[in-house]
């Protein structure tokens, strides 16, 4: 089976949501195989194109999964280790991809070495495996030490990655996830807060794991190739796309997509080297993108334009129904569970699910569209057109976000006396004048994928 590369189309779920699981572990109770509820959704998630899976937290914490409490053990709330390798199994029988979430920069208060630091203070063995250890005072929760924590938050504490002893304890967790359900990748969690060095020890021993495992960065700001290079990870999330995406639709203002993606993907753009970087239009942070934009019809294109773009193209759970949902401070609201069969018998208003898979099978066959070059042809307030081109595949993409039909004449030198056809909606044809001029229709909140199916 291939690795992770741009023929991957991701399906993200985050398990403790989507599964039911109580909000709370009790560290008590026998485990519960909610896991196993995801073996039958996987034929809905192939039916959307999806052939890679980015599974959220699985692995022991306190609440919601990024407060670890063990690397080795799959959280009892949602089984066992066998119920994860029964579904990394049955994913593989299908040609699919597992990506698991690394949550290495903190752990929460249960972790078993602060659980043994709080029991036997200086005369912990780990007491040097936690940042900014301090015995000259208190934590807010009245520890007898201070400790750093995660972006002000003293229920999780930074693991201290410079320590050898830390980054043994964790690589061997990554072998066993390996070994025992032969992952395919790792998302980082709050990459952007991981030291380099970490990163490219990080990197150095994956390379010796499996040199196809994928390491991809959750980062939210800065210069991507700061942490996606040779030296450390594969990709990091497209956050700057994400804004721009929705926000050039709810502000009529195509212009600040143009400029993003000549940025990152144009002829001299900076991450076009950067074939897998991770894409999505909502996730387990944000508001489902049903709620973040202004007009729900823009649903649409939007998702036609996330399928078209240079990188990996993701679907969050449930937004191929139309969730709906604004961030809250717990963030539960936008992790729900995740009962399929009753979706699939409801009526739906924004039913994405046939638009999904179109766009994911005219991607999956079409080489333009999964390694092409991007260029823009026309940037509107509320229109934008670009070409896709790898070799002789090539394909115009044109988006509409107005609420009325406008004309677009495209400007295409050396592309005089073409046809195109339109693979998207109705097969409609296109020829090109003489001169490379093409004139044509967009209708209202609407998307074109031209295909070039003839030229002279």
């Amino acid at each position: 089976m291939t690795h992770i590369d741009q023929n991957s189309i991701f399906y993200h779920i985050y398990p403790l949501g989507a599964c039911g699981a109580p909000h709370q572990n009790d560290f008590q109770s026998e485990p519960q195989p909610r896991l196993r509820q995801i073996l039958g959704w996987l034929d809905h998630i192939q039916s959307l194109g999806a052939n890679a899976i980015y599974l959220g937290p699985v692995f022991e914490s306190s609440t919601h999964g990024y407060d670890t409490a063990d690397y080795y053990h799959v959280d009892r709330r949602l089984g066992t280790r066998s119920d994860l390798s029964a579904l990394s199994h049955e994913m593989h029988e299908r040609g699919m991809h597992l990506v698991l979430d690394g949550v290495f920069n903190h752990v929460g208060r249960n972790f078993w070495a602060f659980r043994d630091l709080l029991e036997n203070r200086w005369n912990s063995p780990y007491k040097d495996w936690f940042a900014g250890l301090n015995f000259e005072q208190r934590s807010p929760y009245g520890d007898p030490f201070s400790y750093q924590a995660w972006n002000g938050h003293f229920d999780l504490i930074k693991l201290n990655l410079a320590n050898l002893a830390v980054q043994e304890h964790l690589f061997n967790a990554i072998a066993m996830w390996k070994e025992e359900f032969q992952i395919d990748g790792i998302r980082l969690d709050a990459a952007d807060s991981l030291s380099f060095d970490f990163m490219r020890a990080l990197r150095d021993f994956s390379n010796k794991l499996d040199p196809d495992l994928w390491l991809m960065g959750e980062v939210i700001h800065g210069d991507y190739r700061n942490w996606a290079n040779p030296q450390m990870l594969h990709a990091t999330t497209n956050y700057e796309l994400y804004k721009s995406l929705y926000s050039s639709f709810n502000d009529g203002n195509f212009f600040e997509l143009a400029h993003s993606l000549n940025r990152q993907f144009g002829q001299s753009g900076i991450y076009s080297h950067l074939n897998t970087l991770y894409h999505f239009a909502d996730n387990h942070d944000v508001s489902r993108i049903a709620s973040q934009l202004n007009d729900q019809s823009h649903l649409y294109p939007l998702y036609a334009l996330l399928f078209s773009l240079p990188g990996l193209s993701s679907v969050y759970y449930g937004s191929e129904f139309g969730f709906e949902a604004h961030k809250q401070s717990d963030d539960w609201n936008l992790r729900p569970a995740f009962d399929l069969p009753r979706l699939q018998e409801e009526q739906h208003g924004n039913d994405l699910r046939a638009w999904i898979s179109r766009l994911a099978l005219i991607r999956q066959n079409s080489p333009a569209l999964k390694y092409g070059t991007y260029q823009t042809l026309h940037t509107a307030a509320k229109q934008l057109a670009f070409l896709r081109t790898e070799g002789d595949s090539r394909v115009i993409v044109l988006v509409n976000s107005a609420t009325e039909e406008v004309q677009i004449d495209l400007q295409l030198p050396g592309m005089g006396g073409w046809r195109f056809t339109d693979q998207l909606n109705n097969g409609q044809t296109y020829i090109s004048q003489s001169d490379g001029q093409l004139k044509l229709s967009l209708f209202p909140r609407t998307a074109l994928f031209l295909l070039v199916t003839e030229y002279r």
